[in-house]
């Protein structure tokens, strides 16, 4: 009986200070293991393409050195680091224990909380970015310029690593304050804090978003309807109508599609906070809310970037390693008739 209760802690030589190991089906953490560790590969896997996409074709007069652009390869670098750094660190506590200590405990923390909220103020600002755009594009140019746009970024990630450094102060000089047995990495955060972060991080972006995106949507809208009243005049009112109709409809869809994804991600993990509980890492906590929060640095590649053809041409140079030949960083992938 005794051998039994040695093998269920998590280090057998402390007996009175080890955790123990939570009960697991070998058949379930196994597929856990192998499902989460194919969506850190895929997520690293994809905001890489995006990475080099942008970094690499270049050169052809700056064909992707676009403020916007910019935007995606910060947000792509963020949620790269989510999927490279966090994700293989998160499935360890799939098994119940922590090995890595205290100190790697600490980091594994604030880099969690910085890469989050890092890549949410991206979003945000691909949000603003698109909204002048549409609703200013006269002034888009002077207005939205790279220089301005890179402070943004630099500002976005200062700012996540000051915010996140207070609140996680106290944690950061006592990783080990909440930890009830050896073997155990947790943070705690009350609901004051709580609150204040999840109204800062997740209430006031989809707010921004939903605002801005909504904006964008009634513009597009109405562009459409005065294209169609004006050309209505003349002959082509069909053909017209059917263009601002699929413009309407492709407005819709993108709005739809950032907001729900955001919302599916974010709600789980923020939730406890809204409704007055600690946000502890439970068993459940942890793999359902924070892997649902990780899993937007997945789904971010595609929202944000398979809807481009270009992405889509560069990605196929990518994967067949064209990208080794000494002119492939000036192809000219923007272009819709491009051969590649």
């Amino acid at each position: 009986m005794e051998t039994l209760e040695e093998a269920e802690l998590c280090f057998p030589q402390l007996l009175n200070t080890s955790c123990r190991k939570p009960v697991q089906h070998r058949a379930d953490t196994i597929f856990l293991y192998i499902l989460l560790s194919c969506i850190s590969l895929l997520t690293v896997a994809l905001n890489l393409l995006v990475i080099i996409s942008i970094s690499h074709f270049s050169s052809f007069s700056r064909q992707l050195h676009t403020p916007t652009n910019i935007l995606i390869l910060s947000l792509a670098v963020s949620d790269f680091l989510v999927g490279l750094l966090l994700m293989p660190v998160k499935i360890l506590f799939i098994g119940g224990c922590w090995f890595l200590g205290n100190l790697i405990c600490a980091l594994f923390y604030y880099a969690s909380f910085i890469l989050t909220s890092a890549s949410v103020g991206n979003m945000v600002l691909i949000s603003v970015d698109r909204y002048v755009a549409i609703c200013d594009p006269l002034c888009y140019p002077t207005k939205v310029t790279q220089k301005r746009v890179q402070i943004c970024v630099c500002l976005c990630w200062a700012c996540s690593v000051f915010y996140n450094g207070m609140i996680l102060i106290d944690f950061l000089k006592h990783p080990d304050r909440f930890n009830s047995c050896y073997g155990e990495c947790v943070v705690v955060i009350n609901f004051i804090t709580g609150t204040l972060d999840a109204l800062l991080t997740f209430v006031g972006p989809i707010a921004a978003i939903i605002v801005l995106y909504m904006r964008v949507f009634v513009v597009a809208v109405s562009q459409a309807r005065v294209m169609r009243s004006h050309i209505a005049a003349v002959t082509l009112q069909g053909s017209v109508s059917v263009t601002a109709k699929k413009s309407e409809r492709k407005a819709a869809r993108t709005l739809g599609v950032v907001v729900v994804v955001f919302l599916i991600c974010f709600c789980p993990y923020f939730i406890p906070s809204l409704v007055g509980q600690d946000m502890s890492t439970t068993v459940v906590f942890s793999i359902f809310g924070v892997w649902l929060l990780y899993c937007n640095s997945f789904f971010n590649p595609m929202v944000y970037t398979f809807f481009y053809p270009w992405f889509r041409r560069s990605m196929k140079l990518i994967v067949t390693f064209q990208i080794l030949q000494p002119d492939s960083c000036d192809a000219n992938i923007l272009c819709p008739d491009c051969k590649i």
